[in-house]
């Protein structure tokens, strides 16, 4: 069965407020999940999804609102007590002992015992029991490590359902699966929701979530904006929503790009069948010399996978990447440096900056790790290097001694992209560059990929804003649910409408 729209909510939060420092990440919020269906909850990176989830769930405390679960309103001060009310909560990275067996992992502080003794028979027995409730047929005296991801992720959803469980959280469950596994995940999900449990899902594969979901609830900069059974909205609606543009404004938004001489040439870059296990399909891709390739996909959808392996940070499990007409192994990061590939990851902070270093040293640090640590750059070099770029790319402070973590998001993406710049690559992998700046910095850090492009080189563009890949993009290599859909070309009549149909699946790829 699923849920009817008239049935008692068997939670519903009103009114949710959460506020940190400086950041409004929930705005009087309005949520409900039913007995008996399967929920999804959307949005893009930073709409506030994992905010009311661990609102929900008792690792935040709300600044407003109310949280009313089973007719009961509540306040969990920890996720223990979010359990102990029937709210368990499975998470993308399997949260178990892989040395323990199965049985150890399902049962965990509610072994079967005689006084202080375990009975390991009884307490494999009752593990077997919630096992085969669920239809899976794993030996629970097995080696949980001994067994595949899915299986694993099986046993946490096995183990969460252990205990009375009202609701179950599923935070993206999908994203290391394949397609038997997911079939096999989604069959577990339809049982608990015919015995009348609820299922709140969160996943960015779009597909998926019209397989398995009964309604879904959008997200957006942290409000509501719209609860809708899924039959009723369109995947081409609902990017649309998640987006927060209607396609007539987007479309307004377009300006021109800078245009790319149409003639035979060599790929500068060429990637056959590339693909890694788990992370994304084989994909078939060609990057010319002064060109701007974008990748266009929802949170999730491969796109950064697919930029990883290109930049070495991934290691394939199929498929090559040819330079020039030559194949290169790129298996570390070093590797593609040296083949001329560099890459801006969107995770500035933790896998771009140094906070600590100043702006002078982050900028000469990809610049000194390719000469060998044993030859210095020469001052001089450093210092007119560095003058050149913080004048060029309008860096503010103009401090090459400034602390690079005291400067503005938008100032500090400047420096990561001056220290690539400064090695002069063949090709620039840049992972939304322009994500949580201001309107002036994204502007000029456009400007600046066009000038890279008219300079001769290639660059890999990814965004979340499809009018920026639109706006900048010689073609647009378009990825959903970890595989390459489709490719556009983009000569001056492309839309956003277009990369979104795509995205959503409304036109045959």
């Amino acid at each position: 069965m699923t849920a009817s729209d008239l049935a008692r909510p068997i939670v519903e939060m009103t009114g949710i407020s959460i506020e940190f420092p400086g950041v409004k990440a929930l705005q009087n919020v309005d949520f409900r999940l039913l007995p008996g269906e399967v929920h999804a909850l959307m949005g893009e990176n930073g709409a506030g999804k994992s905010t009311l989830i661990k609102a929900l769930t008792g690792l935040y405390s709300i600044d407003a609102g109310t949280i009313v679960v089973d007719d009961a309103e509540v306040s969990f001060a920890s996720p223990e007590q979010a359990q102990a009310a029937g709210i368990s909560t499975v998470y993308q990275e399997v949260n178990l002992c892989a040395n323990l067996t199965v049985a150890e992992n399902i049962m965990l502080g509610q072994e079967s015992r005689v006084g202080p003794i375990i009975n390991w028979g009884a307490t494999r027995r009752a593990a077997k029991q919630h096992l085969d409730r669920m239809g899976l047929r794993i030996d629970p005296g097995s080696k949980l490590g001994s067994h595949s991801l899915a299986v694993q992720q099986l046993v946490a959803i096995c183990r969460a359902t252990s205990v009375d469980c009202k609701v179950l959280v599923l935070d993206e469950p999908t994203s290391s699966l394949d397609a038997d596994e997911v079939n096999t995940l989604f069959n577990v999900i339809r049982g608990l929701r015919d015995r009348g449990v609820a299922i709140l899902f969160v996943s960015h594969f779009l597909d998926q979530i019209y397989e398995i979901s009964d309604r879904l609830t959008v997200l957006r900069n942290g409000q509501l904006i719209g609860e809708y059974p899924v039959r009723e909205l369109g995947q081409h609606e609902l990017v649309s929503k998640m987006i927060g543009r209607s396609l007539e404004v987007l479309e307004d938004m377009r300006v021109p790009k800078v245009d790319v001489e149409d003639e035979a040439r060599t790929p500068r870059v060429k990637v056959l069948s590339l693909g890694r296990k788990g992370s994304i399909e084989p994909v078939d891709l060609e990057i010319y010399e002064g060109e701007v390739v974008g990748f266009a996909g929802l949170l999730g959808s491969g796109r950064t996978e697919l930029a990883r392996l290109l930049a070495g940070a991934d290691h394939p499990t199929t498929g090559e990447v040819q330079i020039d007409g030559k194949p290169r192994r790129l298996r570390t990061p070093r590797h593609a440096l040296d083949a001329g590939i560099a890459y801006s990851s969107e995770d500035r902070k933790a896998e771009g900056l140094i906070g600590d270093l100043t702006v002078r040293e982050n900028i000469v640090l990809a610049l000194q790790a390719e000469r060998g640590w044993l030859r210095k750059v020469p001052e001089k070099m450093a210092d007119e290097l560095v003058d050149r770029y913080i004048s060029a790319l309008n860096v503010r402070p103009a401090n090459p001694n400034a602390l690079i973590r005291n400067l503005s998001g938008g100032n500090q993406q400047k420096v990561l992209l001056a220290r690539w710049l400064a090695i002069q690559p063949k090709l620039l992998l840049l992972d939304e560059p322009t994500r949580g700046i201001d309107v002036g910095a994204k502007a000029e850090i456009q400007k600046l990929v066009a000038e890279l492009a008219a300079q001769g080189m290639s660059v890999v563009f990814i965004s979340a804003e499809l009018e920026e890949v639109v706006r900048l993009s010689n073609r647009i290599a378009v990825l959903r649910d970890r595989r390459k859909v489709t490719e556009l070309d983009n000569r001056g009549d492309l839309g956003v409408g277009d990369v979104i149909d795509h995205i959503a699946g409304g036109r045959h790829d």
